[in-house]
């Protein structure tokens, strides 16, 4: 099966509020654990100025909604019948959570009121514009587009490299001499893929597997155990993908690399190598290869096109100059084996 027909992407419809717990922000939650099973469905973020002000017609109350100067200076400006009233106006609705940034004080009736109608209510000290950043990539991240792949998906000079086969080709082998040879383990077996923005795809493993790896004949060796810290990752940008198959006669095979075969997974564009292999073929020398022709196509140089180049050039002058093309050597006169 290719990799392509293994990819079937999923998405979450909703998170709970508690997911908001592990985002990268300090939190104090003001109604302790009411609300917290609500459910997240939207991944955008809401200011609600213009309900507190008592305009609910265009009121997104399902997203999340972030108070800010702007909603707390406005309360405050009420007294404190009118602020009680303004804010259930908001809380007759279904509000999964609310998100109060820079340490803002809230009356204890307002907090008393979230309580009453089942609405979670945090408390940050970080700002408006630095709380709603963080807080849209959490979310863009729990609700981004998913895939499950089977492979071996490793670190190679800072180049993530997917390895992908039929079952028992040597995936697991080629990754665990990689590893030998210093590079860093993402995921054996179960490689999780989630599209981040339009144009990276992060992969990890799973829970379960972690950096587990099962070697055939041997068994399962844990390789943060054996090879300590260094050798794995817990999550690394998808940049090539290796397709390994069993050498065909009569396959066809690129021999210039001229020639970009169009491939995408989640519709993000990704590197490919179908690398034919048969016993005796040093396929670890050859991933690492790859990797290091990634990085220099990356910085702008392209091997294949500077050689294709060079060789028209050739062809030009030999006819210009009407002699047959012969290959001149690269150094024109041996002087004595000195080097």
């Amino acid at each position: 099966m290719s990799l392509l027909d293994q990819i079937k992407p999923i998405s979450k419809e909703m998170i709970p509020v508690r997911l908001l717990l592990k985002a990268p922000i300090q939190w104090t939650q003001l109604t302790g654990e009411i609300g917290l099973d609500n459910f997240i469905t939207d991944k955008s973020l809401h200011r609600p100025q213009l309900a507190l002000a008592g305009f609910v017609g265009l009121f997104t109350y399902h997203r999340v909604q972030v108070f800010g100067n702007t909603e707390i200076y406005y309360l405050q400006s009420l007294s404190h019948e009118d602020r009680i009233k303004s804010f259930k106006t908001l809380a007759e609705f279904d509000i999964p959570c609310i998100i109060v940034t820079n340490d803002h004080a809230i009356d204890n009736e307002i907090i008393e009121i979230a309580k009453q109608h089942n609405i979670a209510m945090f408390q940050t000290p970080f700002g408006t514009t630095k709380t709603i950043a963080l807080l849209s990539d959490f979310l863009e991240d729990q609700f981004a587009e998913q895939a499950v792949v089977h492979g071996s998906f490793v670190d190679i000079y800072g180049v993530g490299v997917l390895l992908h086969g039929r079952s028992g080709i040597g995936k697991s082998e080629i990754a665990l001499d990689l590893i030998e040879r210093g590079h860093r383990l993402v995921a054996d077996d179960v490689i999780m893929l989630t599209k981040k923005r339009e144009n990276v795809l992060m992969g990890t493993g799973t829970s379960l597997v972690k950096h587990f790896m099962e070697i055939r004949g041997l068994g399962i060796i844990n390789v943060e155990k054996m090879f300590g810290i260094r050798a794995i990752r817990f999550q690394k940008r998808l940049e090539i993908v290796v397709e390994l198959e069993e050498w065909n006669k009569d396959g066809n095979y690129t021999r210039t690399g001229l020639d970009e075969d169009p491939f995408s997974i989640l519709q993000v564009p990704v590197s490919r190598v179908i690398l034919p292999i048969f016993p005796g073929k040093n396929v670890t020398v050859i991933a690492e290869v790859i990797a290091l022709n990634y990085l220099l196509k990356t910085y702008g140089y392209h091997a294949a096109n500077v050689f294709s180049e060079t060789l028209e050039q050739e062809i030009q002058k030999k006819t210009d100059e009407l002699s047959s093309l012969h290959d001149d050597r690269l150094i024109s006169y041996f002087q004595s084996d000195i080097e």
